[in-house]
C-alpha cells in the first residue's frame, strides 16, 4: 500500500462559478484558476499521484497548455484514476478537508462524495470530506481563497 498527500488553494473572485468536489455550489464568487479551479479535486488529484510516485497536477497537466484552460477538474481526476489503473494501482480510499469560512457546504457533501467515487470507480464510503473554517485568520479567514487538503492510499496490484 501507498499513501500520497495533496494540497490546493485558490483565491475567490467574482465573475467565476465555485465548483468543488466536481459539483457547483451557488455562491457570489468562484475560484480563480486556468481550469475550473476546484481546489479539493486537484488536492485528490496530487495525492492519488503522489502515492503512486508520478510527480503533481501541475506536471501533468500544465497551466501553459491551451488544450487544458477552462477545463473540469471531474477530466483531470478522470485521467489521473485512468493513469492509475494503466499503472497498475488500485485506489482504496481518499480522505480531504476542505478549508473555507463561506459558504456552508453540508448540502452538498453527499454529491460531491457520489461524484468523485464515481469518477475514481469506488465506493462511496471510500470518500471522506471534511470542511472547517480558518476562524478569520489570514487570506482564507478573511473570505479571499478557499484550500484543500487530500490524503490518498493506493494498492499495487500487478
Amino acid at each position: 500500500m501507498r499513501i500520497g498527500l495533496g494540497y490546493d488553494i485558490h483565491r475567490l473572485i467574482e465573475g467565476r462559478k465555485l465548483f468543488l468536489g466536481g459539483v457547483e455550489i451557488p455562491y457570489i464568487k468562484g475560484l480563480d484558476g486556468y481550469s475550473d479551479a476546484d481546489v479539493l479535486l486537484h488536492a485528490i488529484c496530487d495525492a492519488i499521484l503522489g502515492a503512486m510516485g508520478k510527480d503533481d497536477i501541475g506536471i501533468h497537466f500544465p497551466n501553459n497548455d491551451p488544450t487544458l484552460k477552462g477545463i473540469s477538474s471531474l477530466e483531470l481526476l478522470h485521467r489521473v484514476s485512468v493513469l492509475a489503473e494503466k499503472l497498475g494501482f488500485r485506489i482504496i480510499n481518499v480522505d480531504s478537508t476542505l478549508i473555507l469560512e463561506e459558504p456552508k457546504l453540508s448540502p452538498f457533501k453527499a454529491k460531491m462524495k457520489k461524484t468523485i467515487a464515481s469518477v475514481l470507480n469506488i465506493d462511496e464510503d471510500r470518500i471522506n470530506i471534511k470542511a472547517t473554517t480558518q476562524e478569520g485568520v489570514g487570506a482564507i479567514g478573511r473570505g479571499e481563497a478557499i484550500a484543500a487538503y487530500a490524503v490518498a492510499s493506493v494498492e499495487e496490484i500487478k
